[in-house]
């Protein structure tokens, strides 16, 4: 399984800006001193290095599919004098961890990637221990908001959508995040909603570089030409449409999130 979009810089702007507070807010209440966390798709670490601040001295076990990203992620936690985290390799449709091996298993935009995300949620209930929490979120590309609309953002969503599950992935899997998880056996689900806004300036430059950026230099850039999703001209119009509405004063963006926490 390839990550669709790579780990090009433009990406990774995005990902590095990543927190516990501002990513996984659901689901500090129950991170506690000497706990065992998973965390399946670590990228660059920055949430990472946050569980394991919040669990020391318990440890946390951060795993990727992408072995060239845990260099970056064992950068951040060496940066932030983060030492109770250990990394590998790993597919979340088959971990490689014995049943009941840790307190939390958190995955933060892991499923909308994955091609079986119901197998995926399987395997992180099956290596949490019982009373343990899996804690999963996820964007949902069909409840992303923004103003104003730029006609060149128009195709921005439909062709990342389709060139996301020309991958195997489900970008509207922020909805479906309960539905998953009974299919995968859990009966005790919680489900919330939160979200990320960029309206500032300097949000909106940032975002609109990220996301207007990896639609020309990033893998969803290469995929979409691969896959005949657009034309190399046709995802420059979309991203001088990211610029566009980063440079409107009233620009404004949501990003929404479906979130679950799974009892076990």
């Amino acid at each position: 399984m390839a990550y669709v979009h790579g780990h090009h810089a433009t990406v990774l702007s995005s990902h590095q800006w990543r927190t516990v507070e501002n990513s996984a807010g659901y689901l500090i209440e129950h991170l506690r001193a000497g706990l065992e966390v998973l965390d399946v798709g670590c990228g660059p670490g920055t949430i990472t290095a946050g569980l394991a601040e919040r669990v020391a001295p318990g440890t946390v076990t951060a795993v990727d599919a992408a072995a060239e990203i845990l260099e970056e992620a064992r950068r951040t936690a060496a940066e932030r004098g983060v030492q109770n985290v250990e990394f590998a390799v790993a597919d979340v449709h088959a971990l490689d961890f014995p049943d009941g091996a840790f307190d939390v298993v958190h995955a933060h935009q892991v499923l909308q990637h994955v091609p079986d995300p119901v197998r995926a949620l399987g395997e992180m209930r099956r290596v949490c221990r019982p009373g343990g929490v899996v804690a999963v979120r996820d964007a949902d590309f069909g409840g992303m908001v923004w103003y104003p609309r730029p006609p060149g953002m128009d195709d921005w969503l439909p062709v990342y959508c389709e060139v996301a599950r020309a991958s195997g992935g489900e970008p509207e899997g922020g909805r479906r995040l309960v539905a998953w998880a009974r299919a995968a056996g859990f009966t005790d689900v919680t489900a919330s909603a939160s979200a990320w806004c960029y309206s500032t300036p300097e949000e909106r430059e940032w975002w609109s570089g990220s996301w207007g950026g990896r639609m020309v230099s990033s893998d969803v850039a290469e995929r979409a030409v691969a896959g005949g999703h657009a034309t190399r001209d046709e995802l420059e119009r979309i991203r001088a449409g990211w610029k566009e509405w980063a440079a409107a004063d009233d620009g404004w963006f949501a990003v929404v999130h479906g979130e679950i926490l799974c009892r076990k």
